[in-house]
């Protein structure tokens, strides 16, 4: 069965880094599509800038066109907060315990793992691919979580096709110097289009007055 890569995160906006690290993975990973994932209510940060479906609507239109990438909007379908336990559970009832899982994820996201809702069994559930600068390492893994991703580091996407979930995958990346910190504040100070923002998203901010 195709590899599927899920790509969870705020994108408060999107901007092209994360477009970078999708196609990417979707490269690396052999994978048949990467489906971006908004949190409608992120518990482990402040509340966004830009609302869910706003959020949403600007990731639509940065991947209008692109091959492979998708928008999945389970977690704004969801009342609560958007645990990312619930998201993987809600795929695996619907595309089965057999098919190829990924989830994509920043470094420095996955560092802070062992503090999110039953994460051992986020684990089991899918692969995870781990997206972080070229010759960069994981340093700083809680003791409990660099006990659980031993033994499941794998260095051939094929493994990620052979099985569900479970493995550990590290995608290296040229360096991006987009942030959405970076984007916010550009915005706030009044660039109408910052270095790094799609055009179609710039103009969605413009619109709806955001980020000022």
């Amino acid at each position: 069965m195709a590899l599927h890569l899920l790509y969870g995160g705020t994108f408060d906006p999107v901007h092209e880094g994360h477009l970078a690290v999708a196609r990417a993975a979707l490269i690396a990973c052999v994978a048949d599509r990467v489906d971006f994932v908004p949190a409608a209510d992120p518990p482990h940060r402040k509340a966004p800038g830009a609302s869910a479906q706003q959020r949403a609507e600007m990731l639509q239109l940065a991947i209008r066109g692109a091959h492979g990438l998708g928008l999945d909007l389970c977690e704004l379908r969801r009342a609560g907060p958007s645990f990312t336990i619930d998201t993987l559970r809600a795929w695996r009832a619907m595309h089965g315990d057999d098919a190829p899982l990924g989830f994509l994820i920043g470094a420095d996201a996955f560092l802070g793992l062992a503090t999110w809702r039953e994460w051992p069994a986020l684990l089991q559930l899918a692969h995870w691919v781990v997206a972080h600068r070229p010759g960069s390492a994981l340093e700083g893994l809680s003791e409990p979580l660099a006990a659980a991703c031993r033994n499941r580091e794998v260095a051939q996407p094929s493994a990620l096709h052979a099985a569900p979930g479970g493995c550990l995958f590290h995608l290296a990346l040229p360096p991006q110097p987009e942030s959405a910190t970076a984007m916010r504040t550009a915005l706030a100070l009044g660039q109408a289009h910052p270095a790094g923002l799609p055009l179609a998203v710039a103009q969605y901010i413009a619109a709806n007055g955001l980020y000022r």
